[in-house]
């Protein structure tokens, strides 16, 4: 119960790590602040996670939105009573396309987002953060901005971009007691990799192992981490146990790469 009498607010809800962040966080002790973009999806997880509404609450939230950032904050402070620790997954990764294919404008939307969108909503939680006289941002990375590929080029910039503003929030808010971290992934084994990994199986006409034992060639471990891996992670840089870290980047990548 490392979280035990937190308030965390996760944005950034579905069925993947963002859902399994504010689980843990559940079990862990936390109030929950629920925020993504669908009110369907929200209503649903609220009530996988805890039927009773006692310590899980959510907030319709688009991180472009400066108002609805704000939004999210105020709730969370009614809701709680404060906030302790935000963790922000919401981010646009669906755009592919090498530097000579994608267009200005896909660029600005991609930053808009990954990277505006998410120190706005990171601003916004802050002045609470401030009144409790400490507490834990968590940004989500992407491997791809240390190991390029060329079909993610405008994503991994984003995400290269977040990381670097993530060394500037922490210089700027340590004094305040906020820290400031990112959890970089790899492959995350949840909906959408095992959906790609029976996809390719089922192109090439080879088995969903031979597929997964490609994607794991390169890695130590020869296991592509869980969600609830990556989630572990996100835990414990909200809990007091990392209460001297900041300004750092945590990869749960099995080894794939080391920097």
């Amino acid at each position: 119960m490392i979280l035990e009498g937190k308030t965390v607010v996760v944005c950034g809800v579905g069925q993947g790590l963002g859902g399994e962040i504010a689980r843990l966080c559940l079990r862990d002790g936390a109030g929950v602040m629920l925020a993504a973009r669908t009110e369907a999806t929200l209503e649903q997880i609220a009530k996988q996670l805890d039927p009773d509404g006692k310590r899980v609450a959510w907030q319709v939230t688009d991180i472009t939105d400066e108002d609805q950032c704000k939004a999210l904050a105020a709730a969370s402070v009614d809701r709680f009573g404060g906030i302790d620790a935000l963790v922000q997954v919401a981010a646009y990764d669906s755009l592919f396309g090498t530097f000579e294919e994608v267009k200005a404008d896909d660029w600005r939307q991609m930053m808009e987002i990954n990277l505006i969108g998410s120190t706005q909503v990171a601003r916004a939680v802050v002045p609470a953060m401030k009144r409790r006289r400490g507490g834990s941002i968590v940004l989500i990375g992407s491997q791809a901005s240390f190991l390029p590929l060329t079909s993610q080029v405008a994503y991994a910039a984003s995400k290269g971009a977040l990381h670097t503003a993530m060394y500037f929030m922490a210089k700027e808010l340590g004094p305040d007691g906020i820290r400031v971290n990112t959890v970089v992934p790899t492959w995350m084994w949840g909906p959408p990799v095992q959906m790609y990994v029976k996809m390719m199986a089922k192109q090439r006409g080879i088995s969903e192992d031979e597929v997964v034992a490609e994607i794991t060639d390169n890695m130590c471990i020869k296991q592509i981490p869980a969600d609830e891996d990556v989630a572990e992670s996100v835990v414990f840089f909200c809990s007091d146990r990392a209460r001297f870290i900041t300004g750092q980047a945590l990869m749960v990548n099995s080894g794939e790469m080391m920097r």
